[in-house]
């Protein structure tokens, strides 16, 4: 048993292995444009597991955001100078928006950076387990309106999964979980991180469903100012 796997539960051991050869185009279907000058950013795809199973750290912005306004994403934002690099920023980020102290994360892999038009960003993603659990909750209002640690069997069910369909046209996955609807860039890596870590249950992919007007709105700003409303 490597370093990399040696104490994780047995369910999360092979997820290092099948992300180590992933490739941005695998993850993303934008490219940044010529001239864009994109901001160094990360987020933190943490894993944790209690009593009541496996389970990833997932936050709701706040619909005063400039960008992705109200999404549900990962903990995580710009990287600062002060930053060491993304891993650094990632794990600040989330300790800023949620509360989680770092001491408690083991870091098990950093995926490549994928640009992501509405804030042009391109933001590396960083895989984490969660050793030592801390409290989690919504630091700042107005940046987080709230703070869930998503059960794996929730958003791994088949019925919970859909095709969202944006009024712009733009199709993608989604996890629809009551008021939570995971959408855009966090559900697009989520579905992809489950079908390399081979935890995907089949589900039905033609089945396509609109946007929830509530999420409508900001998501029609990011389009009219970036051209993307993901």
């Amino acid at each position: 048993m490597t370093d990399v796997v040696r104490g994780l539960p047995p369910w999360l051991q092979e997820l290092p292995a099948a992300t180590r050869s992933l490739q941005a185009r695998y993850l993303t279907g934008f490219d940044a444009p010529p001239g864009a000058r994109p901001r160094p950013a990360a987020v933190l795809i943490l894993f944790g597991e209690d009593a009541a199973g496996p389970h990833v750290l997932l936050l709701e912005r706040s619909f005063d955001m400039r960008s992705h306004a109200g999404q549900v994403a990962f903990p995580g934002g710009a990287q600062d100078p002060t930053d060491p690099g993304p891993v650094a920023a990632a794990l600040r980020e989330a300790h800023e928006e949620t509360g989680l102290d770092p001491g408690g994360v083991r870091v098990l892999a950093t995926l490549p950076a994928l640009w992501l038009p509405p804030s042009n960003f391109t933001v590396t993603p960083v895989i984490g387990w969660w050793q030592t659990p801390s409290a989690v909750y919504a630091v700042d209002a107005a940046e987080t309106a709230s703070v869930h640690t998503v059960a794996l069997s929730e958003l791994l069910e088949p019925s919970n999964r859909a095709t969202v369909r944006h009024p712009s046209g733009h199709l993608g996955p989604a996890f629809l979980l009551g008021d939570l609807v995971v959408w855009g860039f966090t559900a697009g890596l989520l579905s992809r991180l489950f079908r390399v870590a081979g935890w995907e249950l089949p589900w039905d992919d033609t089945l396509v469903v609109d946007l929830p007007e509530r999420l409508v709105a900001a998501s029609l700003r990011d389009l009219n100012r970036t051209g993307d409303p993901t």
